[in-house]
């Protein structure tokens, strides 16, 4: 690779919190010339097989006819400068009825998040855990109904919903998405 980058390129934003950006992880790899910037943004193979998986089953649960699910890091917009990014969204299809179909963040919340994991660098964040705790706070007074966390170094989940006390559990215990519908990520992994 050829030298060290001086600016940071946009593309290496990962979100954008009142104008302050969050960079992918390893983006100093990148500066520095020791990384591309398609390396930074990678999943690994575990968070990519959660992902997946949960994207089949929510998609057999789930009745489709009323509900949309959304993959691939959906940008959520809070207002001017203020975004994140989401791995699953649930969306009730009502809601995303007049929206274009356009190369736009999304301005209107959906009912369920799940993150796996974060592709954020947490390194210059002074309380690494602070950054879940002010994402999920930003998702739920955005009007999302239920935010699920999934850390694969931990193997625990953590669940925030509009209105109640947080919880957080270990990965092999059924977690409930939506009413009548609960996932169990051990299973998850273990059937694939």
């Amino acid at each position: 690779m050829e030298g060290a980058v001086k600016t940071i390129p946009e593309v290496l934003i990962y979100e954008m919190v009142d104008g302050k950006p969050i960079y992918y992880k390893g983006y100093k790899d990148y500066l520095s010339g020791d990384k591309q910037i398609d390396e930074l943004m990678g999943s690994s193979y575990l968070q990519a097989l959660i992902g997946t998986q949960l994207i089949i089953l929510l998609s057999r649960l789930l009745d489709l006819k009323k509900y949309q699910l959304i993959s691939n890091e959906v940008g959520l917009k809070f207002g001017k400068r203020s975004w994140r990014a989401a791995d699953l969204a649930i969306y009730e299809k009502e809601t995303l009825k007049n929206i274009p179909k356009v190369n736009k963040y999304l301005e209107v919340p959906p009912e369920v998040v799940i993150e796996i994991d974060t592709k954020a660098d947490l390194e210059e964040i002074q309380n690494p855990l602070g950054y879940y705790h002010e994402k999920t706070d930003q998702l739920l007074d955005f009007g999302v109904d239920k935010v699920i966390w999934i850390f694969t170094d931990t193997q625990k989940v953590m669940i925030a919903k509009q209105g109640e006390n947080w919880q957080i559990t270990d990965w092999d215990k059924d977690i409930q998405v939506m009413p009548g519908i609960e996932v169990n990520i051990v299973r998850i992994i273990d059937e694939s």
